[in-house]
């Protein structure tokens, strides 16, 4: 039987400390595969700014939170981060989430949940930077800065920085059964204490 052998780190605990490390995994695994396109979700765009940075010379998609996410008119990615990024030669896409808008107003108007977050509560299942991958693969394929046919790494995290990196296979929201994640390169390890030891 043939069969196909990658390696996956485990951290053991999630958050920021692993973004280098992620970097680091990410461009080591695209290399290898010859992926050009790495996604990377960021807030602030302290991570998108390290991303591009780090990853320089390859097209680096670095994604915000859509305006207007926390509060009105505001928009969470600072002045300067933008700037460091686009020095960095990446692309930076602000866009409606994949997994919330309109079905985020219905839960706060009428206190139910619509598809694409019990989709998106799924994905939380894997952790809350799956979720993350798999919603910017979306809203990249969308804006039409990463192919369908041609995988990308992608890099998202648990509340701040870096702490999961995939291999997908890109698909737009409206095809988003046809999205596949073809290998995890890293990620928090699972919470039972016995996986941690």
């Amino acid at each position: 039987m043939a069969e196909i052998v990658t390696q996956t780190v485990y951290f053991k605990e999630s958050g920021e400390t692993n973004t280098a490390r992620v970097f680091e995994l990410a461009r080591t695994r695209a290399e290898t595969l010859g992926i050009k396109t790495i996604l990377v979700a960021t807030t602030s765009g302290k991570t998108g700014a390290e991303a591009a940075k780090y990853l320089k010379g390859l097209n680096v998609v670095v994604v915000t939170h859509s305006t207007g996410f926390r509060k009105p008119n505001f928009q969470e990615l600072k002045p300067e981060h933008r700037a460091e990024i686009e020095t960095h030669g990446a692309k930076i896409l602000t866009a409606q989430h994949a997994l919330g808008g309109v079905s985020r107003a219905v839960r706060k108007k009428f206190g139910t949940y619509e598809l694409d977050e019990i989709i998106a509560n799924t994905f939380r299942i894997f952790g809350q930077g799956m979720k993350v991958v798999a919603e910017i693969t979306l809203m990249a394929a969308d804006a039409g800065l990463a192919r369908t046919d041609e995988p990308a790494v992608v890099i998202a995290g648990t509340a701040h920085g870096a702490d999961t990196a995939s291999v997908v296979l890109p698909t737009h929201a409206q095809t988003f059964f046809d999205l596949r994640i073809l290998e995890v390169i890293c990620w928090p390890a699972p919470e039972d204490p016995a996986f941690r030891t």
